[in-house]
């Protein structure tokens, strides 16, 4: 674990329009470590949002937050899920959103995000200086930064593991399309609490992946446009 004692304090801060899978895959996998933990150490995993009514996803589900932003503790990883182009447009510039993960973003280990929430860590400039990854579709998006460095290849996440000001370890973690999350918080499971662990989750899940089609991506020229209209 990354800090002793206390409680490892996980948050996936969520908003209207956010992709299902970007929730459902960390928040299933996180909370199966916890499992995993329990007797050794405490975890929490928590839905944030800005307010305390409910978010609809893209596909309209709806999901409950059950902590707001306000009254939040510091947290060990900060999750940045992605969404639709519009909600991606207004968390980019929503001053609640962007204030709340800069200021975790000081002393959280770790710095996370999944498919377009890139967009969003890099308009907070938490992306300046290192190599991410996001969805193929909105790589180009990632263009004006030109403090980022976009990793080749497409792939599932990319790890960068620095020293801060104060010595510490820690990571920015970015993943690419929205199935990359369980990949990508499995990996972050294998960080935090070790191999073994990762390994349970993976086998209580039975995530083994064979997929049926054998689909390629390709290269996008253009950033989609991030409005609500943009299909």
């Amino acid at each position: 674990m990354t800090q002793e004692g206390g409680t490892f304090q996980i948050g996936i801060a969520i908003y209207e329009g956010v992709d299902l899978l970007d929730v459902a895959a960390p928040y299933e996998v996180f909370n199966w470590m916890k499992e995993s933990l329990k007797g050794k150490r405490d975890v929490s995993v928590k839905l944030l949002a800005a307010e305390s009514k409910v978010v609809g996803t893209r596909d309209k589900l709806p999901l409950t937050p059950q902590m707001i932003f306000h009254d939040a503790p510091q947290l060990d990883l900060l999750w940045v899920p992605g969404g639709s182009p519009g909600a991606l447009g207004r968390m980019m510039q929503d001053a609640v959103y962007q204030g709340f993960i800069k200021e975790q973003a000081v002393q959280a280990t770790y710095v996370v995000s999944v498919c377009e929430g890139a967009l969003i860590l890099a308009a907070a400039g938490l992306l300046d200086g290192f190599k991410v990854t996001t969805h193929w579709a909105f790589i180009p998006c990632l263009k004006p930064y030109r403090k980022i460095k976009v990793a080749k290849r497409y792939p599932r996440f990319v790890v960068n593991k620095y020293k801060d000001q104060e010595k510490r370890t820690r990571y920015v973690v970015t993943g690419g399309g929205i199935s990359s999350g369980l990949d990508e918080s499995l990996e972050l499971v294998k960080l935090i609490a070790g191999k073994d662990v990762a390994e349970s989750v993976q086998v209580t899940t039975q995530y083994f992946p064979k997929p049926p089609v054998k689909g390629k991506l390709q290269r996008a020229k253009t950033c989609p446009p991030l409005t609500d209209d943009a299909g």
